[in-house]
């Protein structure tokens, strides 16, 4: 091109240089297509389309400097641009920051938990930081005192960090309270990362600084601690796998007391059969899940008790398998078939556990078409077996918000209330959130406009400590109603 071209700018359309990269791209040709998106960009700099097409070619050629300012360009405007989350997510990860990339695939997928992309990323990011910091059994990063990744704005890593890292207390407080109780049972081997996340937030000097994508480094701890906190809310989706690998292991370890032996062949093909199975659905590969647990089921199911020890509960976990597999295909009615039937198995086994699992599941289906009575009734069949403040809490906020939904304004507030009580018993600051919203709403449509402000303050203060910003904005806009209201 020559000086007198350069001069005059583009001569074709926006559109045309878009459509001209994306070609170059999926030919492989990456240094081409950045040309052709660069171009586009010179005629709209702010197409956030355009900024994660050239991200996305910038990764391909390795430079992962330039595709994360790209990514992040895209999400100036609108954070919650799930292209640009994506995008920032995967150069961060190909940057080697897998704990922020994390964060970010986290981010994506509580808005859009309809992706695969943001499960798989969530998936290779756990395994990547898994991977990095060696066995469960070594005190993962704290043994590592690495903070490498957090480059601070004057290069220079604070004094007293390694001396804080070296002096880890053997002493425990005698008095665990009911929360951290329930976060480690929850978080397993990731709790050891929450409280070298929580040790990080009490050095100043390492908080006041950035990494070098810009970010405050005390949002970006404060966001792995939220992920590691609110991962317990996903009793509403699938289980998740940290805790369905605890079942597989609680499962083994009953085998082994019926067999006083190591687990026989057809054992561990059942064990290995149900590994693949929890990593296909938690990877979002539905369909090969689903193939997998239906013939599983077939092999299983031409097996004596004298074979396969525990064939009840391998049957009905993988009826409980196949049912959340088909309802995230969309599949309901088949998908409460098998929740009944896995319900069904657990009664005739007397299995306390199992029959817990599939009533939560059943309620989830009735919730989801709307049946929200059938919901209700099951789930307060399962309130007798509810273990622990945290599953309380979400059983008590979900039965309130059927309520909600039927009117019952009367009913929504008093389990709003009770799943309130169970949170602050755990100390869960999102349980506290999403209960103070409930009784908010429910007061609201009551007429108690003063109480009403009351809980949505207290819902405000929660979502504000939680830097969740779109949780705040709504709060505030409905708050800001409400006290028009009680002034009138």
């Amino acid at each position: 091109m020559s000086d007198n071209e350069e001069s005059e700018g583009p001569k074709s359309t926006f559109s045309t240089y878009v459509a001209e990269g994306d070609q170059l791209f999926q030919k492989g040709e990456y240094v081409k297509a950045i040309e052709s998106f660069s171009t586009a960009l010179n005629l709209q700099p702010d197409d956030k389309n355009c900024l994660v097409a050239r991200s996305k070619c910038y990764l391909k050629l390795g430079d992962a400097e330039h595709a994360l300012k790209d990514a992040e360009t895209s999400l100036k405007d609108n954070k919650g641009f799930f292209k640009g989350l994506y995008q920032k997510a995967e150069a961060l990860y190909t940057m080697g920051d897998f704990e922020f990339a994390l964060v970010y695939y986290h981010r994506g997928n509580k808005l859009r938990p309809e992706l695969k992309e943001f499960r798989l990323g969530i998936q290779k990011a756990q395994e990547a930081i898994n991977n990095s910091v060696g066995s469960p059994s070594s005190v993962k990063l704290e043994n590592k005192g690495d903070v490498s990744f957090l480059h601070k704005s004057n290069g220079v890593r604070p004094k007293h960090l390694n001396h804080s890292l070296k002096k880890e207390s053997k002493k425990q407080s005698q008095k665990t309270d009911k929360s951290e109780k329930t976060a480690k049972e929850l978080l397993g081997k990731l709790y050891s990362d929450r409280e070298y996340l929580e040790k990080l937030l009490q050095d100043e000097d390492l908080i006041k600084s950035k990494i070098r994508t810009g970010e405050r480094v005390q949002d970006l701890i404060v966001g792995c601690i939220s992920y590691l906190d609110t991962r317990t809310a996903f009793w509403q989706q699938q289980k998740p796998i940290y805790a369905r690998q605890r079942d597989r292991k609680l499962m083994q370890q009953q085998w082994n007391r019926v067999l006083h032996k190591p687990p026989s062949e057809p054992t561990r093909y059942v064990l290995n059969s149900l590994e693949e199975i929890d990593t296909a659905l938690s990877a979002g590969n539905t369909e090969s899940g689903l193939k997998k647990a239906r013939e599983l089921m077939k092999v299983v199911k031409e097996w004596s008790e004298d074979v396969l020890p525990n064939k009840t509960e391998v049957l009905g976990n993988l009826h409980s398998c196949i049912g959340n597999a088909l309802m995230d295909l969309g599949n309901i009615d088949k998908a409460l078939h098998h929740h009944e039937k896995d319900l069904e198995l657990a009664k005739k086994g007397d299995l306390t556990d199992s029959k817990s699992r599939a009533l939560d599941n059943i309620g989830r289906v009735y919730a989801r078409i709307g049946k929200f009575q059938r919901a209700i009734e099951v789930w307060e069949e399962k309130l007798p077996l509810a273990c622990g403040g945290l599953e309380k809490a979400w059983l008590f906020h979900e039965i309130g918000r059927c309520y909600l939904e039927l009117k019952r304004y009367g009913e929504a507030r008093d389990y709003g209330s009770r799943s309130l009580m169970a949170a602050d018993d755990i100390s869960d600051e999102k349980w506290q959130l999403n209960a103070s919203v409930l009784m908010a709403q429910a007061e609201l449509k009551l007429g108690n406009y003063k109480a009403c402000v009351l809980h949505f303050e207290r819902a405000l203060d929660r979502a504000k400590l939680l830097q969740d910003d779109s949780a705040s904005e709504a709060i505030q806009k409905v708050l800001r109603e409400a006290r028009h209201r009680v002034t009138q």
